[in-house]
This record gives C-alpha cells, structure tokens and sequence, in this order.
C-alpha cells in the first residue's frame, strides 16, 4: 500500500503562487511552479514565490516537475527551482516554449535544458505512481490537468480550467476523458477555486469575439487594447477581429514579441495576414482609423500602462482625442482603485475607456456549476479545493457538501499543510516549511518584513539623517552634527526644527562619550533613540532615523602615518636618483 500525502507550497489562501506537492513512498512530484504579483503594499517587490528548502533538502527524491499550462501563476517559479536542482520538467509542447523562455531568462537557470513535452496520449509510469493527462479549457492552448494513479486511487490536479463546448481546438477538454478517471477511482481532487462564488455562466468564445468586433468596428479612432500576454485566446480574437476590418496590429509590451513567436511558430497562435502586423515605431506612418494597438504591459499587467499611455510617459503610443481605449482583460479586485485611475487619466487625455467585463461575463476559470459538474464526473473521496482566496476555496467546500461530499472529507489547507493518507481515510498530517520568498530585481529571499517595514515608513515618513564626526580615543566631538532630511519636512520652513535636532545629537554623543565604555552600535543607538522620541514629539510622525558617525584619527597617529609616507617617498627618491646616475654613466661610455 502506497504512502501518499499532499502538501500545497503555495496557490492556497491566495490567488497564484501554484505549487502543490505529492509524495508517493519516496518519490516527490511536483505539480506547477507559479508565482504570483505583489501586492502595492510590497514596495519594490517584483513577484513572489514559494519557498522550496524541503525540495532542495530531498532534491534526491524529486522525479519530476510537472506543468498545467504556460501561465505566470502555473511556470513563473521554475527558473528558481531548476536553479537549485536538476529535475525533469514535462509540459505540453507550448507550456515547455513558454518555460524555456522563463528559464533562460534567469542568469542562474539559462543552462538547464532537461524539458520534456507530453499530451494527453501520454503516460509515464514511475513506479510508485504513473502520471497522465487530460486537456482542459483555459485561456490559452494545450492546457492539461494531471493524473497521478497508486494503488489507492488517483491524485486528480485540475490546474485552471472551465468548460465551454464552444471553444476553438486546442482549448477543448476532453470530457469522455474526465469520465474515464471517474470510473477508475479518485482518492484525492485537487480543483482550481477562483470563480467558486459566482454561479453565472461566463461568456463563451464566440461572444466575447463578436463583442470585440463590434467594439473595434463602431471606434472612429486608434484602438488601444489591455490584455493580458498569457491570454493567447483574447489575442487571437482581438488579431481577427482586427484584420477582418483591415486595420493593422501593432504589438507594445515587455514580453508579448517572445509569446507571439513562440505562438505562431506552433501554430498556436493564427495570423491570417503577418503583413498586418507592424512595428510600434511605425505607428504613426498609418491613419488613426487604420491602427489597433494591442498593449500587454509590464510582468502580465497591461492596465497600468494604460495609465502611462494617457500620461504621455509610453515610449510608443501616447493617448489623443478620439482614441478607445478598451481592456479585455479581467482585472483582480485589488486593481479596482487602479483601474479607476487610468479611466479618469484616459478621459482627461481626451481618449474613451471601456472594459469587456462591462458588457459580458468573462473568466478563464470555472463557476460554481462547472466545480459541481467536474465532481459529478469524477466523484472523488477527497476534495482539496486550490488556487484561490479562502472565501473562494470555502465557497468551493460549500459546492462540494451539496454533492454529497462529507465535511470531514474536504481539506482547506493553509500553506504548508500535509494532508496524509493513512490506509482508510485522508487526514493532516503536520507543517512543513513555506513562507513567501520575495523577488526584487536579482536579489532572491533577501527582502524581508523588515525591510519592507522601512520601506513603508520611508514612503510614509521620510528619512532623517544626523552626520557627527568624533575622536574615539579623546573621547570628544570633532566636528558637531549635521542633519538632513528627506520626505520629512520641508527643511526652509523648519530651520528651528532642523537646528534643535543638531543640538539634541551633539548633547546625546557628549553624554554617551563621557561614559566608561564605548561601542559603535551603542552610541549609534543612543542618537537614534534620542531624536527618535523628539521628532515624533514634534510632528507626530516616525521617519527612519539614519545615524552616521565619522572617527577622526588623533595628531599622533597622522604624524606616525605621515613619517611612514616620507620614509617610502625617500627611499623612491634614493632609487630613483641611483637609477638616473647609472643611465647617465651608461650614455658616456657609448658616447
């Protein structure tokens, strides 16, 4: 009887961050490696990923990384683990382009190369377990869920899915398949969440297309679309629509140049005319009814460009009177302030914004009534609901008890949490290790609460800087202190202020120089303490408090460093003289 536990590392109580892992006796499969955006409350922090030192501590037992699709929140961590270990990573034919790029981008990861490509035919047996798949419907091509099947039962990983038996080929899923796994036995089901409280059927394909033409074909002007890079589905409506009115489509932003190669080198992505697509620089060679701009913006956020855009700060496209601006993409409600920025900055630039989220009901994952459906089908023992918040992981339990499926049986695990399977029922079983690793630029894991906490206080409070310069063997003050200030006060209008603070310092350094002992840390402290309590007793606020203390080296010491800098400078001296007499001897003789 197989060992089988289930830990998710992330992608629980939170949207993104997929990574969820499955131990069979001593083997450990990896199904996604996502991260998620940060939130505006992480100052400076690019995106976040899940922490993965129990991976590295049993990197032995790892057999493989395996993939849903080629979404940030499903490959956007693998760069990372493939860093710290050599594992074999399986993914649909576009996934593995779209993970290919992600890895070489990362100086650390470029060199890996240990990618395999699978379909839904394919079934690798491992032993323990043998891993298949099965295609689902999402926002982009070749999306599949995964099948691990023991001896009790099979681990069911759906990744993000909805149904629609409308979609294009290559979005369809596979429900004769669906139906296959059901009959076989699910011990565990592992099913995506963010849509879980809406019971209202999403749009199908074929109307979210005919509401993008009909946008397209009444705008007079440029038409300036916000989507998503990942969403190669809305892309290719957007590019239809698009050549069927004769205009043509220039595409701006960070990474979609790379995504659309990869796209159409597949096939994945149909260009009826490539003609028709055109360089962002000669934009302006076209009339402005001839034009739509497809904007995908930086790291998958195209609306804040939007933004830059009818600033006048895009290198490319500024936003003028008559233009539409119009967002196919679905914005997260932690954008609901942003987005109603960028409306009123695209108004007062002269252009018109709307949303297709306005008119139809959009979302590349499932309602309510497809979770229902998807365990009618497969009827699992155990339900672990995934990828959402957890009101939308609850609302995902509360579906599932109206199926028939026992509270005790459904698990709403928080990060980290092992359910274990003990021979007749599944149960948690302990905490491993998994607090959020940071990305800023290049650095990996080195931000943490506390820096994020003075980077919160610097945008809120300023910096407040003492410089003082003392003799730590004289124990006196040398130079008497200076203060600076930034986003603090206005320092013109706070010259009283400025100047008590200076005051303030030189008392708190004569004081702490008077006593018995002396540490740097100390004395930095003691300034830091002093004008700390001050400050907030004068304005009410906390800036950082950035003490700088300067050692100035007594007379004997520059005396005895200055004596050693003649001596080496007489001795040069001497060789170089000794030197000129021996050239000059030299010369004579062949004279």
């Amino acid at each position: 009887m197989a060992n089988i536990k289930v830990t998710p590392l992330g992608g629980v109580r939170e949207f993104g961050k997929n990574m969820y892992i499955v131990e069979i006796d001593e083997q450990i499969f990896i199904l996604d490696a996502g991260l998620k955006y940060a939130e505006t409350d992480m100052l400076g922090v690019d995106f976040i990923i899940s922490n993965i030192d129990y991976l590295v501590e049993n990197a032995d037992r790892v057999s493989g990384i395996f993939l849903t699709h080629g979404h940030s929140d499903s490959i956007g961590a693998l760069p990372y683990i493939v860093s710290e270990m050599d594992v074999p990573v399986f993914g649909s034919e576009l996934t593995i382009e779209l993970a290919k790029i992600n890895v070489r981008n990362y100086q650390a990861s470029k060199k890996f190369n240990n990618f395999h490509v699978v379909n839904e035919d394919t079934e690798i047996d491992f032993g323990a377990a043998v891993i298949s798949f099965f295609t689902t419907t999402h926002t982009i091509p070749e999306s599949l869920g995964i099948v691990l099947t023991t001896d009790q039962g099979s681990i069911v990983y759906t990744g993000d899915f909805r149904f629609d038996p409308a979609v294009a080929k290559g979005y369809r899923t596979n429900m004769s398949r669906l139906a296959e796994i059901g009959q076989q036995g699910v011990l565990a089901l592992l099913s995506s969440s963010p849509n879980a409280k809406s019971m209202v059927q999403s749009a199908s394909d074929r109307e979210v297309y005919d509401e993008i033409y009909d946008q397209i074909e009444s705008a007079k002007g440029r038409v300036i679309v916000a989507c998503n890079s990942g969403n190669l589905g809305r892309i290719q409506q957007v590019v239809d629509a698009a050549l069927k009115q004769g205009r043509r489509v220039a595409f701006t932003g960070q990474d979609i140049d790379q995504v659309v190669e990869v796209a159409t080198r597949l096939k994945k992505l149909d260009i009826a005319d490539p003609k028709a697509i055109i360089k962002p620089k000669d934009i302006d060679n076209y009339q402005d009814d001839e034009i739509v701009i497809l904007e995908t913006g930086r790291m998958g956020e195209p609306l804040k460009v939007l933004g830059e855009m009818a600033k006048g700060r895009n290198g490319y496209v500024k936003i003028k009177e008559g233009d539409l601006a119009y967002a196919v993409t679905s914005p997260s409600l932690s954008l609901e302030t942003t987005v109603a920025k960028v409306e009123n900055e695209v108004y007062r630039a002269g252009g018109v914004m709307k949303m297709l989220a306005s008119s139809l009901n959009i979302s590349g994952h499932a309602n309510g009534r497809d979770l229902q459906f998807l365990i009618d089908l497969l009827q699992p023992k155990n339900l672990i609901p995934v990828q959402g918040e957890y009101r939308e992981l609850r609302a995902h339990a509360e579906l599932a008890m109206t199926m028939g499926i026992l509270p005790e049986h459904i698990f709403i695990a928080k990060r980290g949490e092992t359910v274990e399977f003990n021979g007749d029922e599944m149960v948690p079983a302990g905490i491993i290790p998994s607090e959020q690793v940071l990305i800023d630029g290049s650095g990996v894991g080195d931000i943490g609460s506390v820096v994020l906490r003075d980077r919160k206080i610097l945008s809120e409070d300023g910096i407040f800087i003492a410089v003082i310069t003392i003799n730590k063997q004289e124990k006196k003050i040398i130079s008497k202190a200076r203060v600076h200030t930034r986003g603090f006060v206005y320092v013109k209008a706070s010259r009283n202020l400025m100047n008590e603070a200076g005051l303030m310092v030189n008392e708190a350094v004569e004081k702490y120089l008077a006593g018995p002992s002396f540490e740097w840390a100390d004395l930095k402290g003691a300034i830091r303490d002093v004008l700390g309590k001050f400050l907030y007793d004068q304005t009410k606020r906390r800036p950082v408090v950035l003490p700088v203390v300067m050692e100035s080296r007594g007379a004997q010491d520059i005396t005895k460093n200055y004596g050693k800098g003649r001596k080496k400078n007489s001795n040069n001296k001497n060789k170089n003289n000794k030197n000129n007499k021996n050239n000059k001897n030299q010369q004579e003789k062949a004279k």
